[in-house]
């Protein structure tokens, strides 16, 4: 398999200590030639739509719904399949399982200018309804795309966090939330659970392009069960498993037990030219000076019909030294995506603060924000923690907060507060 991993750490510990961090970076090149005989269901591909027709989608939202999903359909290539789940506080199969052909795509089409929104929001009862036609194709690469402008019904809760356990492992989804009127942390616990991504649109003219991109990055996926193993030694435990670019996805409660020793964590669907970083914390049992053990092992596994492939592994190692100079470098990476975690976190409680109306706190949250923007070459984040404060100096934080704040600018800083920049290359 063309699976590449390299695990970057400083192995070197001070006698007594037992944390081992180390960042392992996964590339998956050239996956067209990865070989997997030609007639697997692995190169089948379902892509889901799941789309709020309660009756806030009402007005503009709903019509630009429909062109963007009638576009989604017609983009679809061929030998896809896809379906169609339209949700209030029911959820409708609007367009059952099909494949792409222009028949049927025409078939869709008429069925999408039919839809009219009205009721309530439960977001549960349109996943249920998608996991049935995901479980059809079981071997396929399984991805959905969830819109919705609302908040989901608080009776919902319950019922949601049933339907993710089930869900999880089935299928991926990404979630976008039109307009201002949606919960940012509702969306973000489907998106996490079902290895998504979460993301705002603010403007109902904006759905088909976003739309667009969703479809692109779910095309180009060719193998869907992956997962990241971990072995450790006898008296070790992680600590936790997470993954940290493109964006940080907490994986650790969802370890699953293989054996002794042994745990797994699912990472999605891969595709070609992809490359992402994970960062593990593994406990181990304290050594003494000259000391060395291997505290980790961590291997890809891919699985085609049944069939168990390990494609990439990494060694995580610990040396117990005297050595300060060793023992206290940090890893460049480590300390970076430490420093991009703590960003991540700073900003949601910066917000939080705002929310509340506490300024200080949150002049204080998001000034340390800014700081850790500018020094890890986070432009991006930066650049929408300018539409919240007034930056008098970045390498010190020094920020005061605007008073007035669009909601959508707020929004989407929260939404994209996990997504993650690397190294760059000059550092």
């Amino acid at each position: 398999m063309q699976f590449k991993a390299e695990v970057f750490q400083n192995q070197f510990l001070p006698q007594g200590a037992r944390e081992v961090h180390a960042i392992m970076t996964v590339t998956a090149e050239g996956l067209e030639n990865v070989a997997i005989p030609t007639n697997t269901a692995n190169h089948e591909k379902l892509f889901g739509i799941i789309c709020d027709i309660s009756g806030s989608m009402s007005g503009s939202k709903i019509h630009a719904a429909r062109s963007a999903m009638t576009q989604l359909v017609n983009l679809l290539p061929e030998h896809v399949y896809f379906f169609l789940v339209t949700g209030f506080e029911q959820a409708q199969l609007t367009i059952p399982l099909l494949q792409a052909t222009p028949e049927n795509k025409q078939r869709a089409i008429v069925a999408i200018k039919n839809i009219e929104p009205g009721g309530t929001t439960a977001i549960s009862t349109w996943l249920n309804k998608a996991l049935e036609q995901f479980q059809k194709m079981p071997k396929a690469v399984r991805q959905a795309l969830l819109l919705t402008d609302g908040q989901n019904d608080k009776i919902d809760e319950r019922p949601l966090k049933n339907v993710l356990l089930a869900c999880e492992g089935i299928f991926q989804c990404d979630c976008r939330g039109v307009g201002t009127d949606w919960k940012v942390a509702q969306l973000q616990e489907i998106a996490s659970k079902l290895l998504g991504t979460t993301d705002i649109i603010p403007h109902p003219d904006a759905i088909e392009a976003d739309f667009r991109n969703i479809l692109n990055k779910a095309m180009s996926k060719s193998i869907s069960d992956v997962a990241m193993r971990i072995w450790t030694p006898q008296g070790a435990r992680i600590l936790f498993c997470k993954q940290v670019s493109p964006e940080i996805n907490e994986l650790s409660d969802r370890a699953k037990v293989v054996k002794p020793q042994v745990v797994e964590y699912p990472t999605g669907a891969w595709g070609k030219a992809e490359s992402r970083d994970y960062h593990f914390c593994i406990e181990v049992n304290a050594g003494n000076v000259g000391d060395e053990m291997l505290a980790g092992r961590a291997s890809l596994i891919c699985t085609v019909d049944g069939v168990e492939n390990k494609v990439a592994e990494a060694r995580i190692l610990a040396i117990w030294t005297d050595d300060d100079a060793k023992s206290t470098k940090i890893d460049r990476r480590v300390a970076h995506y430490t420093g991009q975690a703590e960003l991540a976190q700073s900003i949601q409680e910066g917000l939080e603060a705002r929310a509340r109306g506490d300024v200080e706190v949150a002049t204080v949250k998001l000034g340390k924000a800014v700081k850790l923007a500018h020094n890890s070459g986070n432009e991006a984040t930066a650049k929408l923690l300018r539409t919240v404060v007034d930056i008098e100096d970045a390498p010190s934080g020094t920020v005061k907060l605007k008073r007035d704040i669009a909601k959508e600018d707020a929004m989407a800083l929260e939404t994209r507060s996990t997504k993650t920049t690397r190294i760059p290359k000059d550092r």
